[in-house]
């Protein structure tokens, strides 16, 4: 009996011991995840502390915290040329200033979401410190937005300040007075003003000097802003959940004004100019690239060769690449090309200045394989010239037929060209328009008014073109079709109150834009548009010049005007779409549809 008891007192002892590891096994299950941000317990001055003219800040914590990227996250007005450290040891976030504090001055430390906590993360949202080194705190605010003036997109990352001086020089010669960051949604608030009536930019601030430098993206107020404040009934609401509204509760509050400050960001189209690098991949044509866009053609005086009368040059629409076409065969065989050029170059503060330079266009050396030298000469090769078209099996009724070629022309045999089309089985020749598109006669058109569901012919016998390096292209030939009208849509758009400088623009749903036509009173009319979801933007086209134009800091000229249509056009196809629009109707920030508008970070 007593071993029968001593047996069962060993196995139940083991079942202990084994269930007990297996229970160590798995590991304590956890509560629910820690979605609670730090909360401070207390700081070294107090928040909102007169007199404090030290150069650390405590700030105490009830579980371990980190500051996360400091540098982008926490802002400081007045701002800080030398930046302050912002660590964190522990519980405590400690702010070290370098450089020595204004009298009489109100500091504001904005933490943004930096401060997180250790475990998981979760960060304490827009945590203010504030405090001043006079006998009083400055508590006026001013807010707004910052948007992309041309597509009026948020913009985070923006840095908005203020000036108290109303000379619009100081934009460029000192540190704003107080800043702000933009968050994801472009809004901005400046905190901790004084009264006083004040200027507002907003600046891509590159190189994080507070204030404006050529080359940086803007926006400015047209007007100054006078801080203000009233008290008013104000809402807060209770949420069971994400989803759920528990209650909501009314007080009275402050509410600090204008609260609605638009700013339009742009970039001037000032450049700096400089030639960039030139290019001879081939012996008979050589590039040179320009960094912006010149008004007038550089001055080429050769070194080591004669050119004149012997080359043909081919410009870019604004002269930021030009190609040079060589004729000479003497040219062809000279490896590097020495010359001068003179052009226009940007000087330290941006004005154009006459610049000469001395270059070497050389040509580029390619690997060669021995072997298939030695092939090549033994053997005739022959050289075809090449060219593209936009042909396609399915062709768009509205489009004319581009033809580009790999060098510029020095005959044409129109006898060669043909153009057909197909009734019944035959085709039918027709007679159509050559149009040349550019002066060296690289890039060609056929223009001919199609007719919907029809098919068509392109065919070009050999020899029907020819280089000026004598080369001649392959026949072709190329059969296609006409989209049937009925597998397009077209829409109307009529503005509530016309205005002859309105330019309305079709936009597909990346936000970019398909087609651009001028206001015509009665409708502006887009045809020929597949079925589909489209938008509607417009712009006031303040200087005529049938194009969207930025602004000018230093004019104080504004970008011009862009408004987009609240709603998404479904297009069906073989429909008329007509629709009326009030572009004044619904305010700025509320018109752009949501499924375009993405924030833009600053780069």
């Amino acid at each position: 009996m007593k071993k029968i008891l001593l047996h069962i007192f060993i196995l139940t002892g083991l079942a202990l011991v084994i269930h007990s590891c297996a229970n160590r096994a798995q590991g304590p299950t956890g509560g629910p995840k820690d979605v609670t941000p730090p909360k401070v317990l207390k700081s070294s001055p107090e928040n909102g502390a007169l007199n404090f003219n030290k150069k650390q800040i405590l700030i105490d914590f009830d579980e371990m915290v980190s500051v996360e990227k400091a540098s982008e996250n926490v802002i400081i007005s007045p701002p800080q040329v030398k930046p302050p450290d912002v660590k964190s040891n522990g519980k405590r976030v400690m702010v070290n200033f370098n450089q020595d504090l204004l009298d009489s001055t109100t500091y504001s430390i904005n933490f943004g979401d930096a401060i997180v906590d250790l475990n998981e993360k979760n960060p304490l949202k827009n945590y203010l410190f504030s405090f001043s080194t006079g006998n009083q705190i400055d508590t006026l605010k001013v807010s707004g937005t910052v948007i992309n003036s041309e597509d009026l997109n948020p913009l985070a990352g923006m840095i908005v300040g203020i000036y108290s001086e109303n000379a619009d020089s100081v934009f460029f010669q000192k540190p704003f007075l107080r800043i702000a960051k933009t968050d994801d949604k472009g809004h901005f608030t400046i905190d901790n003003m004084r009264q006083g009536t004040y200027k507002v930019f907003a600046l891509g601030d590159v190189n994080r000097d507070y204030f404006y430098q050529p080359g940086e993206g803007v926006a400015m107020n047209d007007s100054l802003v006078t801080p203000t404040f009233r008290i008013e009934e104000m809402r807060d609401t209770v949420w069971k959940d994400s989803a759920t509204v528990d209650s909501v509760r009314t007080f009275m509050g402050t509410k600090f004004l204008p609260d609605d400050i638009t700013l339009r960001f742009f970039k001037e189209n000032k450049k700096r100019q400089y030639f960039v690098k030139s290019e001879r991949k081939e012996p008979f044509v050589f590039s040179l690239f320009f960094n912006a866009p010149q008004t007038e053609l550089p001055v080429i005086k050769p070194i080591n060769f004669d050119w004149d009368q012997k080359y043909l040059l081919e410009k870019t629409q604004h002269m930021d690449t030009l190609t040079y076409w060589l004729t000479d065969s003497l040219l062809w065989k000279t490896d590097t090309l020495d010359m001068t050029l003179s052009y226009l170059k940007t000087d330290s503060v941006f004005n154009l200045v006459p610049t000469t330079d001395t270059i070497s266009v050389v040509l580029r050396k390619l690997k060669t394989n021995v072997r298939a030298v030695k092939k090549a000469d033994t053997e005739v090769k022959k050289v075809d010239l090449k060219y593209t078209t936009n042909v396609s099996p399915t062709f768009e009724i509205f489009n004319p037929i581009e033809i580009k070629f790999e060098a510029p022309l020095k005959d044409i045999d129109r006898s060669k060209i043909h153009l057909s089309q197909k009734v019944d089985t035959v085709y039918k020749p027709l007679a159509f328009e050559w149009k040349q598109l550019d002066s060296i006669k690289i890039k060609f058109a056929i223009n001919y008014k199609w007719e919907p569901e029809m098919a068509y012919q392109l065919s070009v016998d050999s020899a029907a073109f020819t280089s000026i390096y004598d080369k001649t292209g392959n026949k072709y030939s190329s059969d296609f079709k006409i989209r049937s009208l009925d597998e397009y849509s077209s829409v109307k758009i009529l503005l509530a109150e016309f205005n002859p400088n309105v330019y309305l623009q079709i936009l597909d749903t990346k936000d970019a834009v398909l087609a651009t036509h001028q206001a015509v009173e009665k409708g502006t009319l887009f045809e020929h548009l597949k079925p589909g979801d489209y938008y509607v933007r417009m712009f006031i086209d303040a200087n005529g010049n049938g194009r969207w134009d930025t602004g000018d800091l230093a004019k104080r000229i504004q970008p011009e005007e862009v408004y987009y249509y609240q709603k998404k056009l479904t297009l069906m196809a073989n429909w008329e779409f007509e629709e009326t629009w009030d572009y004044k109707q619904t305010p700025l920030l509320q018109q752009k549809p949501q499924e375009l508008r993405k924030s833009n970070q600053k780069k």
